[in-house]
């Protein structure tokens, strides 16, 4: 985020070393009143500015003095977040019946299909259909969750290295599409009568998975692409205003509507859960395939106007070299306290000073590639935090679902309540991005992002102190006491608190999401090298998958009666965690400075340098064989 009274900030926001083709849109539009001017200029094949009309940038004083703007997003962007929209909306309506299809039998009475006994049999009944219980659910659906937000990181590799970003998104929308087909027929009647449904629900998920590794690491960083701000710039309004475009504001806005998006999409689960309970689990995940459908729709037409970043060939090589002689020069230790004396063992000018040459056959990358591999990994270090944060946001797998199938439901299908986490997000998102934020930058406060992340955990922990006593609760008040949640068949095996306690649980990490997921996806975008943010970019994501694997070591342990602990644990990592981001990780609070226009355009880039030292050898030999 942008610091009132520092330097103007400029963003790594382009890939080189190949000529982009076709430019984002030329016009930006103030936040409030849609009546910024056109802006941008473009200088260069493979970099473009913004500038005030009269070629001005923000002063020191101008930078204590005036508050930022974002630009307006221009239909790529809104196409970019459609997409997601579409793409979320299947994911999460498909993987919500999940835990249900797997945990819970064939209710008795009802029609085979997963639905649940109509009238008065089925009013406390919850969807079922395999019957394998809560930690069998538990398992599967964390196996999904840790492929979803593991194989972002081969997707990522390909689409920075290979085939781009849009191109990577169209074949993971290919393969969903087979996914979404598959997915339907184990949730055929007959199919599950015939005890056949287990082993083609795991093909199908794990096909799904593949998908979504492939998307979602190249939707965000192709949304923020289509920005038309690269540099802090001075506006007047038609209102008479000065005012500042800044980039990183504008990259904090995309992306929080984006995460709206998200959970637009997200919000489709509610449609599922009442199609499982009330007809059955081949109407649910036969609905989120439908609406995919919308994403090929939206990639043909937002194609022409679509700013396509190109890919910028493996940077996996010269990554490995460089670790490679960094802890040839101090270790993993030395790597984690970093430091410039680490860093320096493996630049290039510090080899020529210390060693008198540069083999470059060996060391083929520049000064600058070292720092971007630094800066990189700054910001990865904050990600580590993250997992804890996603088990207090349901990260438990299907320990909250079975809490709630040991509560009142009333009716109600009992996972129908772990959609308030979307519906929250959706209310709160357009408060913060339209209210809140623009609220505190005219009284010249600008949050910063490690502000952002110690409030979400904060949010996260009250959250796991809610989720004690709500388990708690539930154990003195069920007839089956402390194993409420293991299939009591005392009375009529529920609690006498209602499903509708568990809101905060949901609500509250929720609202702690668009502090830090909605930061984590900004500081993988703004601080990543253009060569690495698909790949920077998914290690948030990956983020996910660790706090999947946490989940399945901990499994064993989350069963009856042990599982107020897990809350009271997890509510003292998260203060512990809020502590650290404003103290430990403050330095990623301050503006950096990664656009380099010779960088940008190639120069510099270390498959440059290497192809230069072929390019002479080869004139070398020619000149030999000549002479001889």
């Amino acid at each position: 985020m942008s610091q009132t009274g520092g330097p103007a900030i400029t963003v790594d926001f382009e890939s080189a070393p190949n000529d982009p083709k076709g430019l984002p849109p030329n016009n930006t539009i103030d936040e409030e009143k849609n009546a910024l001017a056109t802006v941008v200029s473009h200088h260069h094949a493979a970099s473009f500015h913004v500038k005030e009309a009269e070629g001005n940038e923000p002063t020191e004083e101008e930078l204590k003095t005036l508050r930022l703007v974002p630009a307006s997003m221009p239909w790529p962007a809104i196409a970019m977040c459609l997409i997601e929209f579409a793409e979320r909306a299947s994911y999460y309506g498909s993987s919500g019946p999940f835990s249900n299809f797997i945990r819970g039998p064939l209710p008795k009475g009802g029609n085979g299909a997963g639905a649940v006994a109509p009238g008065p049999e089925g009013y406390n009944e919850s969807a079922g259909a395999l019957g394998m219980g809560v930690q069998a659910a538990t398992a599967l659906t964390t196996l999904f969750t840790f492929l979803a937000y593991t194989v972002p990181i081969f997707g990522g590799i390909v689409a920075d290295t290979k085939w781009g970003r849009f191109k990577t998104i169209c074949v993971g929308t290919a393969v969903g599409a087979i996914a979404h087909v598959l997915l339907v027929i184990p949730a055929i009647p007959s199919v599950i009568a015939g005890g056949k449904a287990l082993a083609a629900f795991i093909i199908s998920i794990l096909i799904l998975a593949f998908a979504a590794g492939f998307i979602k690491p190249s939707l965000g960083p192709l949304l923020c692409d289509q920005s038309p701000v690269h540099h802090q710039v001075v506006k007047t309004l038609k209102s008479g205003e000065r005012v500042i475009l800044d980039p990183q504001t504008t990259v904090q806005r995309y992306l929080l509507i984006f995460y709206w998006a998200i959970n637009i999409g997200a919000f489709f689960a509610l449609a599922t859960s009442y199609a499982e309970r009330d007809v059955g689990f081949w109407l649910a995940y036969l609905l989120p395939g439908i609406v995919y459908m919308l994403m090929p729709i939206v990639l043909i037409l937002a194609y022409k106007g679509l700013y396509k970043a190109p890919p910028q060939g493996s940077v996996v090589l010269e990554c490995g070299r460089v670790f490679k002689r960094l802890l040839s020069h101090g270790g993993w230790k030395r790597m984690w306290k970093g430091g410039e004396d680490f860093w320096n063992h493996a630049k290039p000018t510090y080899i020529e000073k210390t060693e008198g040459s540069v083999d470059l056959k060996a060391v083929f990358w520049d000064d600058k590639f070292v720092d971007e591999i630094r800066e990189s990994i700054s910001a990865c270090k904050v990600f580590l935090l993250i997992p804890i944060f996603a088990l207090a946001d349901g990260g438990f797998g299907s320990t909250e679902n079975a809490m709630s199938a040991a509560m009142q439901v009333n009716g109600v299908p009992n996972d129908v309540i772990g959609n308030f986490n979307a519906l929250t997000i959706v209310v709160v998102a357009p408060i913060l991005n339209f209210g809140f934020y623009p609220l505190l930058r005219r009284f010249g406060i600008n949050m910063k992002p490690m502000t952002r992340m110690s409030v979400g955990f904060i949010l996260a922990s009250i959250n796991m102190i809610i989720g004690a006593i709500l388990q708690w609760q539930v154990y003195t008040t069920s007839p089956c006491g402390y194993y409420a949640t293991s299939d009591c068949a005392i009375g009529d095996g529920v609690s006498t608190i209602s499903l509708w306690w568990q809101i905060p649980l949901y609500s509250l990490p929720a609202i702690g999401e668009l502090f830090v997921n909605v930061t984590s996806y900004e500081i993988a975008y703004t601080r990543a090298p253009a060569r690495m943010k698909g790949l920077v970019y998914a290690c948030v994501l990956f983020t996910s998958a660790l706090s999947s694997a946490l989940t399945e070591i901990v499994n064993p342990a989350l069963v009856d009666p042990y599982l107020i602990w897990p809350y009271v644990a997890l509510a003292i990592a998260c203060a512990l965690c809020a502590i650290a981001f404003p103290t430990v990780f403050r330095h990623l609070n301050d503006p950096i400075d990664f656009q380099n226009i010779d960088r940008m355009e190639g120069k510099h880039q270390p498959l440059v340098l290497h192809n230069h030292h072929s390019e002479t050898n080869g004139e070398e030999e020619k000149a030999e064989k000549a002479s001889t």
